[in-house]
């Protein structure tokens, strides 16, 4: 028998439709019947690639006794976190608040007014290591609701007052110290494994990137070597998935070698563009290769037919946590063959031994490459291409697995930052590929979640939902700029220009940018965010996207508008550059002189190819780029030169003498 998340569309809460749990989707029509029978709410928040999720899932809301417990105590809510990040965003605070950390699933127990008063991550069924279960929590909760009335409403009236957004300070661009902050990242980094800090290590694609930002900017190598390390060791870790290609979402342990297998759209789509960046700052095709092998991979396990991107890849698969990744010895012999499995072995570290459950092993890469080579008397480039062979095998025969589920819902800012990736990396590899990737996605969400000019947040099976939150419009907002500059095609600037606009209108109040619109759903408290967990905060991303937009347009007031966001926020960058790198790479941008390129000259003329494609291998992250059919202030008054297509390369729309050859472009870019 179906609960009410049967109508819901969200893979996560439909996991749970069939629970004996009387599940409420996030609404007024649950908080009505908890006000009406004064009982307190039960709020539960997860996503459908978490384990723990699934674990609690299995052992509480699948369990008939607990089921019922629930049902006769609370009113029941089940929340997919990345449908509504702004119902996470407040509540995850609140359990911090509470029990000092948060995570997934996350359980809340409110008052019928929606204000938190008790809440935790995971609990077990039973007590177990230290842990009260959950049957315990549960009775507990609804004890102190009934009996200790006044307690409860003075706990709620605390933790709402905590979680209503700070006052930001006076402030301005020009006080961050972006040479300090990213001092700060190169003592945080372990130079050892790579990583900022010890386990569980993330990926930190922004922290990453920053870095490189500014080893672009001040040429200091110590920046660069401690992103490079990082690089290398996820590159060759087990995160990084040595077969299908992708990172999963995080490492449990300090060298990268075991991790939380789900695959999250978002992380690839931010470490790819870091990757191709170490390539285009160096040169060096090992960077390329990862940057590709990353986007190769959500191309083809990602795509949905209309364009757009699925979220994630569960953790778990049908043959336990981790089954479709892992190998032992005898499987690789099996597939391969004596020597091949042999070798695939020496390459990716699997011994009899292994490193995970039932003696199998998550690959990796212990040793670099060119010293295995070394050690087999073989040149790298053979051994390269040998392994290249070996991986399509073991990609063909790990198909044949049972393989992890899908989530399939479109969300708009996780997809904006996968066209992104796609826009630069096709426009800076020559992958046509990656750029009709990137013109699907984006032509997708401007049919599919735009409908009626309002930018919504979820798409799947036909239906689009929810208004969009400010990471939607602006991660979209300088997706569409990133498009444009690869292609040529000005209607994507346009609507760029359109999402800004309104996200201003609509997120803006009293000067301060928050997480939800003016007209969206009243909640405890109205969000605003600014640190990036784990995507990028919203205003950190629209501050930039104002930025290279004054540099198309040479609207000061879009400037102005970015400074505004980005003054009071300055310290944090200097204080905390870990966690606030977008808005880092933000300031960097404001602080850069603004340098612009135009490129006049038909499209499709080798000559005006040639031109782009000197910007376009070239990372130069406080340029922009204009061509093509854009109405735009920086196209306008740059004619060709003696009929040829013409560069134009300029500081604050004060410009340089055209140049028509590659050659003098480069000299003058570099």
């Amino acid at each position: 028998m179906s609960n009410r998340l049967a109508l819901e569309t969200s893979p996560y809460l439909l996991q749970h439709a069939t629970n004996p749990v009387d599940w409420y989707p996030w609404g007024e029509e649950a908080f009505a019947r908890a006000r009406a029978e004064d009982r307190p709410v039960l709020l539960s928040i997860g996503y459908s690639a978490c384990h723990w999720c699934h674990v609690m899932a299995h052992e509480s809301f699948e369990d008939e006794r607990i089921a019922t417990l629930m049902n006769a105590l609370f009113v029941n809510i089940k929340v997919d976190r990345e449908e509504r990040p702004d119902v996470d965003s407040i509540y995850m605070q609140a359990v911090i608040a509470i029990s000092g950390h948060g995570g997934w699933p996350m359980t809340v127990f409110l008052t019928p007014a929606g204000e938190p008063f008790f809440g935790g991550t995971y609990f077990p069924p039973v007590d177990r290591q230290g842990m009260r279960g959950f049957d315990y929590v549960l009775n507990a909760a609804a004890t102190v609701y009934r009996d200790r009335r006044g307690e409860v409403t003075e706990a709620a009236a605390q933790l709402r007052r905590a979680l209503e957004p700070a006052a930001l300070p006076p402030g301005s661009v020009s006080a961050a110290d972006l040479g300090v902050a990213a001092t700060q990242l190169v003592a945080q980094t372990d130079m050892r494994h790579g990583g900022f800090g010890g386990a569980p290590k993330f990926p930190h694609a922004g922290a990453l990137d920053f870095l490189l930002r500014r080893y672009h900017t001040t040429g200091d190598r110590r920046l660069l070597d401690a992103a490079l390390v990082t690089l290398d060791h996820m590159d060759r870790g087990g995160i990084h998935d040595q077969v299908g290609g992708g990172f999963h979402r995080y490492a449990v342990d300090a060298t990268w070698s075991i991790p939380h297998f789900e695959k999250m759209l978002y992380d690839n789509a931010q470490l790819a563009p870091v990757y191709l960046h170490a390539y285009q700052l160096t040169g060096d095709q090992r960077w390329r290769r990862v940057a590709e092998d990353t986007l190769d991979h959500a191309m083809r396990e990602l795509r949905l037919p209309g364009g757009g991107f699925a979220s994630s890849q569960d953790a778990d698969s049908p043959g336990g946590e981790g089954s479709y990744f892992v190998w032992a010895l005898a499987q690789l012999r099996e597939v391969l063959g004596e020597e091949d499995g042999t070798l695939a072995a020496r390459v990716f570290g699997v011994t009899d031994v292994g490193n995970f459950e039932g003696g199998t092993t998550v690959l990796s890469q212990p040793f670099p490459l060119v010293q295995v080579a070394r050690s087999l008397d073989t040149d790298e480039a053979a051994l390269r291409n040998r392994l290249d062979g070996i991986r399509a095998r073991l990609l063909e025969a790990r198909r044949q697995r049972a393989a992890p589920a899908r989530d399939d819902k479109v969300l708009t800012a996780w997809n904006a930052l996968m066209i992104s990736a796609l826009a630069e990396a096709g426009a800076a590899l020559g992958r046509a590929d990656y750029l009709d990737g990137a013109r699907r996605g984006a032509d997708f969400l401007l049919a599919a979640l735009r409908p009626d000019g309002v930018l919504l947040r979820t798409w799947k099976d036909g239906s689009a939902k929810i208004t969009g939150f400010l990471e939607d419009s602006a991660f979209f907002a300088e997706a569409l700029i990133t498009l444009y500059e690869a292609c040529g095609d000005g209607t994507y600037l346009a609507s760029a220009r359109e999402l800004v606009d309104d996200a201003v209108r609509r997120f803006e109040d009293g000067g301060v940018m928050y997480d939800t619109a003016s007209d969206a759903e009243p909640l405890l408290v109205r969000p605003r965010t600014i640190d990036d967990n784990p995507v990028p905060a919203g205003q950190s991303i629209l501050a930039s996207a104002l930025l290279r937009l004054a540099a198309f347009t040479g609207d000061a007031a879009l400037r102005e508008r970015a400074e505004t966001i980005l003054g009071p926020l300055a310290a944090a960058a200097t204080r905390s550059p870990l966690a606030v790198s977008a808005l880092a790479s933000a300031l960097d941008r404001a602080q850069a002189a603004s340098r612009e390129v135009a490129i006049t000259g038909a499209p499709h003329d080798e000559r005006t190819r040639s031109l782009l494609d000197v910007v376009h291998r070239r990372w130069t992250p406080n340029t922009v780029l204009a061509w093509g059919n854009a109405d735009v202030e920086l196209l306008a008054d740059r004619p060709l030169v003696d009929g040829r297509p013409a560069a134009y390369v300029c500081e604050n729309f004060a410009c340089q003498r055209p140049v028509t050859e590659p050659e003098e472009l480069a000299a003058l870019l570099d």
